[in-house]
């Protein structure tokens, strides 16, 4: 890895800890599209997984008490499926495609938030299972591409009202989960090397400086607040899903 490239994953890393760990993603769903600047997207997304599982493990430990196993269960069934076909697209997809499509999935979310209905579902039945299992689908595929799985199911547990705490951390254990599954899948598919693992390893440094300015920050946040941040940011992955995705597109990027 160049020194260039080097600084761009620790400026992604450090952002993704920040985001992941304080208010459930947004931020870090630019991640992959820093490092893709450097190196091919398939190669960024395997660089960025042992540091996307280390966020998630201290996340977890940290929300222990406040993570909702209903609904993760309820999640992951869709998001297996999603990993699978992930699996079979992830060398002949154009990622470019897909971060459109995830992320005018996350603008719908938040302009129906804004112009539409505010009231939450409040829990998982008036959620609907369709809209459970196509959230969780598109998560479990796109996250096995680009690590970019965050949108659809941060918009789906938003609308169950959830508090700070307690979303934050049904979003880390879900991740974890499905990044543990992406790396069962990333390792059959021989994407893995000693190289790769080294230079995920020399970025924690910057994942943990990231980690603990998101806890510091998700405790001083007010819950009202944190919803309209949270809605922020996950405009903000939308719009950076579109800009570099339709950038990629007419650039031949891949």
């Amino acid at each position: 890895m160049t020194f260039e490239a080097y600084l761009l994953a620790a400026l992604a890393v450090f952002l993704t800890g920040i985001s992941k760990s304080g208010f459930a993603g947004g931020l870090g769903i630019l991640g992959v599209p820093l490092v893709a600047l450097t190196m091919p997207p398939q190669s960024a997304a395997t660089l960025l997984l042992p540091v996307l599982l280390l966020i998630d493990i201290v996340s977890v430990w940290r929300f222990r008490a406040s993570w909702k196993a209903r609904t993760i269960m309820a999640l992951l069934p869709g998001a297996g499926i999603g990993i699978g076909l992930g699996m079979i697209g992830f060398s002949s997809l154009d990622p470019n495609l897909l971060k459109i499509g995830i992320g005018l999935l996350a603008l719908w979310f938040v302009v129906r938030q804004v112009f539409g209905d505010k009231t939450v579902a409040g829990t998982l039945g008036r959620l609907g299972a369709a809209k459970i299992f196509v959230a969780s689908l598109v998560s479990g595929f796109a996250g096995f591409v680009a690590h970019a799985g965050g949108p659809p199911i941060k918009g789906t547990i938003l609308s169950l009202g959830l508090g700070k705490s307690a979303f934050v951390g049904t979003n880390a254990m879900f991740f974890f989960i499905l990044n543990l599954a992406k790396a069962g899948g990333y390792a059959s598919l021989g994407l893995f090397s000693v190289s790769g693992l080294l230079s995920s390893a020399a970025l924690v440094p910057f994942t943990l400086m990231g980690i603990w300015a998101g806890f510091a920050l998700h405790d001083r946040v007010p819950q009202r607040l944190f919803v309209r941040m949270a809605f922020g940011l996950l405009a903000l992955a939308g719009l950076n899903l579109l800009v570099f995705g339709g950038a990629g597109l007419l650039t031949g990027a891949v």
